[in-house]
């Protein structure tokens, strides 16, 4: 019997709905206001996502004695010069009209000087304090405000609905659509379009320890996979250095203590109460995000780890009045998990929390697919080895109004592009080939994924790890392949959102596996113990993996320096 297909038809069809997605909606409806645009969203549109869990802040050039030039050159240093320049500068200089057209358009309050000017508070890896921030809960501010926005405009919304592949055009000529799962009723959608934006978001949850929400499963990345898409820099998966460690049993483990508690000033202490990162980096707890992590996961190692295996931050020299109010939401947090922030101390350890690599794109958001666009955590290049923190919800609102933009400078033709229908077909036997085969453990699996990752693909790498992480992921593969879900009421089936979200998460760690092989010198995000030096800056090379069938191929290709390079710096020639 054929499955049954309903069909949705749109002009711009956006895939996710965090600061990129949203962004891209209002700037395609401002651009084009009679062109028709959906949102396609795993959960309900304003209340999921990564960008709503932003707590820190959004990074940009405003204050006197900044500048875009040295907020670039601190993303390219952080980044260890393995960025895509271009995509950079962007970055830096579209935060500048980002940042306003967020409060004066979109309606969001950020916190202000006396003075009335906009605050920015300091975080690590930056050569000045230019982080605006609404307390240490920005990401509600923002997404709420985008919300609004949206909900006033005449943008469909299509909720709990989950993006299951893309599919190509019959011609070949680029893309038609997407195959949608209806999580509602469990029907199957194909929605058609004339533009597609790929703006998933990212989501490590293949890590032991991670920041996102447990329905981020990097979704779009291997969508992108499956449709056989270049990805760069996929070995870089950043690890926030302070995840809260509130055991293993709790929801609560792995969960972001923001940056700006160490801008701030916070203290990282071990077991002994030494402050240890001194030791490390001259910058101390004001390292970038990679340097931290290691510096941590080597005192653990040395030893010197709490009772659940982690290490402490301390921020009671600062006054513990002055923490409650500073940073309100991150003292509630802790209290809810027995700690006092302000007063004692809290244990924490490295957390998966962001994906540096991603679909290869260009400064027009445009993928090598036509009719196929890409913004925020899907893509790679933006920030190379390493992001400095508040340069990722820059990300997104940047690159999704460019995305909005692109998508909309072209009235539509008046007929959809036709699917190819056989591929169409095999994106739907993939969704509902494990539907009534004899169930497997899917906990146990994506536990043991967790591990993997974690222990051999993790923080630290060398060529035996990522030799037995091969091993390890190839008989998960081959044990998810035979594991099924009861074919029974589709509504709302978690079982079956479960097997979905594990094939992804495993396809996704492959791609990242891949690329750490390909990768033979340590950069940033990426340390390799048998290999610990950085190669030569000026012969930087960043990786490329793609699937073809079921094997990964990948290459490596030369960093295009194309407005500085290293040993040089744009503010002398400023």
């Amino acid at each position: 019997m054929q499955e049954p297909l309903q069909e949705f038809a749109t002009d711009i069809l956006i895939l996710g709905a965090g600061g990129a997605g949203l962004f891209a909606a209002l700037h395609a409806k401002k651009k084009a206001p009679d062109c028709r645009v959906a949102i396609v969203v795993k959960g309900l549109l304003g209340k999921c996502g990564c960008t709503r869990m932003v707590q820190g802040g959004y990074n940009v050039a405003l204050a006197p004695g900044d500048s875009a030039e040295r907020h670039f050159m601190d993303t390219i240093e952080g980044g260890k010069w393995l960025n895509n320049q271009e995509l950079a500068w962007l970055l830096v200089t579209g935060a500048q009209t980002r940042i306003r057209e967020l409060e004066t358009e979109i309606g969001c309050f950020f916190d202000r000087n006396p003075d009335g000017s906009v605050h920015q508070k300091a975080f690590a890896g930056q050569s000045f304090d230019r982080t605006v921030h609404k307390g240490d809960l920005t990401g509600i501010e923002i997404i709420n405000r985008l919300a609004e926005q949206v909900y006033a405009r005449n943008v469909a919304r299509l909720e709990d609905h989950r993006a299951l592949d893309l599919i190509p055009r019959a011609d070949g000529a680029g893309i038609a659509g997407a195959l949608l799962l209806d999580m509602r009723s469990g029907a199957l959608v194909l929605a058609r379009a004339q533009a597609v934006l790929l703006a998933t978001g990212g989501g490590p949850t293949m890590y032991r320890y991670h920041t996102p929400s447990g329905d981020k499963s990097c979704d779009g990345l291997a969508m992108a996979l499956r449709a056989a898409l270049p990805l760069r820099d996929m070995e870089m998966v950043q690890f926030h250095p302070t995840g809260l460690l509130a055991g293993e049993t709790s929801r609560m483990t792995g969960t972001v203590l923001e940056e700006g508690l160490r801008g701030a000033g916070g203290h990282l202490t071990d077991s002994t109460g030494e402050r240890f990162m001194a030791l490390y980096d001259p910058a101390g707890e004001r390292a970038t995000r990679d340097i931290v992590s290691r510096a941590i996961m080597d005192r653990i190692a040395r030893g010197f780890g709490g009772p659940h295996g982690g290490v402490f931050i301390e921020m009671k020299h600062l006054g513990a009045e002055n923490v409650r109010r500073m940073f309100k939401g991150m003292v509630e947090r802790c209290a809810d998990c027995g700690f006092d922030l302000a007063a004692g101390r809290v244990e924490v350890i490295p957390t998966a929390h962001y994906m540096m690599g991603g679909v290869v794109f260009d400064t027009e958001c445009r993928t090598p697919w036509p009719g196929l666009y890409a913004a925020g955590e899907d893509t790679g290049g933006v920030h190379g080895a390493n992001r400095l923190g508040g340069n990722g919800v820059a990300n997104s609102t940047v690159f999704g109004g460019l995305a909005g933009d692109s998508m909309a400078a072209n009235p539509p033709p008046s007929a959809l592009p036709e699917p190819d229908r056989a591929a169409l077909e095999t994106a739907i036997a993939r969704a509902l080939t494990p539907r009534g085969r004899k169930s497997g453990p899917l906990a146990e699996l994506r536990a043991e994924l967790q591990r993997v990752m974690w222990e051999d693909v993790g923080i630290l790498r060398d060529a035996a790890s990522l030799a037995r992480a091969d091993a390890r992921l190839a008989a998960l593969s081959a044990t998810l392949e035979e594991s099924g879900v009861p074919d029974l009421d589709r509504r709302y089936d978690l079982a079956w959102a479960a097997r979905l979200d594990l094939e992804n998460l495993l396809l996704v760690s492959q791609a990242i596996l891949k690329a750490a092989t390909l990768r033979t010198d340590s950069r940033g995000a990426h340390f390799r113990t048998d290999h610990p030096a950085t190669s030569d800056l000026a012969a930087s090379r960043y990786t490329v993996v793609r699937l073809a069938g079921s094997t990964f191929l990948g290459e490596t290709e030369p960093v295009r320096f194309s407005l500085v390079r290293p040993g040089e710096s744009l503010l002398r020639a400023a």
